[in-house]
């Protein structure tokens, strides 16, 4: 049988376009699967081929386990069974048999030309997937060959990839036999083998097909950084030049729009805005709500959010028709927006003023006059005070050393007070309470200070009150008290 293995492996390399190892691989599970029938299915059995003579061997093994877990016969050996043998033996070696190679049959035979089959056309699979990635194509053109349950099946060479429904534009209407570009999304490994799972709604889609448009994205004389999508209706994409002499923006447009309308007509008719990308994210964030004109901008690092004023007229036009616009730009630009008329903004500053020139007065025990000229130096909470470098706080008009070193002394006693007392408040929180994800020692405290000192405390809370004490957005509010309650259905 030796010499016609060696043909059969050969054979089988040459017409299926796979390795001959792949083949050899697919013969051995196929004698051990067929000489496992005939011990049992659950005995532990391998075959190995040599790979220049065809010559094979089957093997049975067990496994040396205590006698205490001694709980399978056909994969298992209980130690004191196996040390009657070897008196070296240990816990978790293996024992070897070998077998008589032996007549499968025609069953078995069966048995093993399915096996072989199913392997190699894995294999014949995998090769054509792996010829097709190397290529690094993120672009994947074909013919839909049918439609299954809403999902495509493009037919693109010799892969067939899936474009599921939820990953096609809405409202587009394909049939059996267009022609249809995608986006290769990801590599779906399940039991019966590589799926490719394409998609036309991923922001990366519009990208590659401008980077296909646009050679200079391909020269490195500008890049694609950002896209956000409302897939169908609108879509921004942030530019940036590398090339002083390259105009961004009219690059990817085009001569009278030819490279913008090409992409627009691969994704159903999609509005593109062509925004400039800036270092600057204040910059980047009043491009990026275009067409509206930004009045002012307020940065907040902490929170990762900005503060965007615009006047009455351009309000409509940034937040956009079912707030499309500012969504998108929030997307695009990884900030969240919040958008504002310059009365509001005022009403804001106002009441931000007003909270802080109170805390100041009750906290430093000063007058409403002294609280308003820190305000206006732009002070906002008592670690400025107590921290904020002498030399600094004494260019102050107004202010004199021994006020200012007062000041600040107050501010570090009212600080060092509300940490002892915060450790206080610590002390009662329940371990449940601190070692919930996403709680800090600051939160915790803030909670104790309103009754709240164990994690069922927290369960029972309504968003809104979480968000009262703590001043958190109604989102994350929203997910901590979902983890706080997840013990409840365990």
């Amino acid at each position: 049988m030796s010499r016609e293995m060696l043909l059969l492996v050969d054979a089988l390399a040459r017409e299926k376009n796979v390795a001959k190892d792949v083949v050899f691989g697919a013969l051995e599970m196929a004698l051990a699967s067929a000489t496992k029938k005939r011990i049992h299915d659950e005995a532990d059995v391998w075959v190995t081929i040599d790979r220049n003579t065809g010559n094979y061997e089957s093997f049975r093994r067990w496994q040396v386990v205590a006698d205490s877990e001694y709980v399978n016969e056909f994969t298992q050996i209980p130690l004191s069974d196996a040390q009657k043998d070897d008196p070296d033996v240990e816990v978790g070696d293996y024992l070897e048999e070998a077998l008589e190679p032996i007549d499968f049959g025609r069953i078995g035979a069966q048995a093993a030309k399915q096996v072989i089959l199913q392997k190699i056309r894995d294999a014949e699979r995998e090769q054509i997937l792996a010829d097709f990635l190397e290529r690094k194509e993120h672009i994947v053109s074909g013919t839909i060959k049918r439609m299954e349950r809403g999902n495509a099946i493009v037919e693109a060479g010799k892969i067939e990839a899936l474009l599921p429904r939820d990953q096609m534009i809405p409202k587009e209407n394909l049939r059996v036999g267009d022609r249809v570009k995608a986006y290769l999304l990801r590599i779906d490994r399940g039991a019966r083998g590589p799926q490719i799972i394409l998609s036309r709604t991923a922001p990366e889609f519009i990208i590659r097909l401008f980077e296909i448009e646009v050679p200079e994205i391909e020269d490195g004389l500008m890049e694609l950084k950002a896209c956000a999508r409302d897939p169908g209706l609108r879509a921004k994409i942030a530019v940036k030049s590398n090339d002083p002499r390259v105009d961004p923006i009219g690059t990817c447009v085009g001569m009278r729009g030819t490279r913008v309308t090409a992409v627009r007509n691969e994704i159903g008719g999609e509005n593109i805005d062509i925004v400039l990308w800036s270092a600057d994210p204040a910059q980047f964030v009043i491009g990026a709500l275009s067409p509206a004109e930004v009045s002012s901008i307020v940065v907040d690092e902490d929170r990762h959010a900005m503060d965007v004023v615009v006047d009455e007229d351009n309000l409509a036009i940034a937040i956009g028709r079912s707030g499309q616009n500012v969504r998108l730009a929030s997307e695009l630009t990884g900030w969240t927006i919040n958008l504002m008329t310059q009365e509001e903004s005022e009403k804001r500053s106002e009441a931000e003023s007003a909270a802080t020139r109170l805390l100041f007065m009750e906290k430093l025990d000063i007058d409403e006059e002294l609280a308003d000229l820190l305000i206006e130096e732009g002070f906002s909470t008592l670690e400025e005070v107590a921290y904020v470098p002498l030399a600094e706080m004494l260019e102050i008009e107004g202010l004199d050393e021994d006020i200012v070193n007062e000041l600040r002394n107050r501010a570090r006693n009212v600080l060092l007070t509300e940490a002892i007392a915060a450790e206080e408040q610590l002390e009662q929180v329940a371990e449940d309470l601190l070692n919930l994800e996403g709680m800090d020692k600051e939160m915790a405290a803030k909670l104790a200070g309103h009754g709240i000192k164990t994690r069922d405390d927290l369960a029972e809370l309504a968003v809104d009150e979480l968000t009262d004490i703590t001043g958190m957005e109604e989102e994350k509010a929203k997910a901590m008290i979902l983890k706080a309650r997840e013990h409840w259905f365990e």
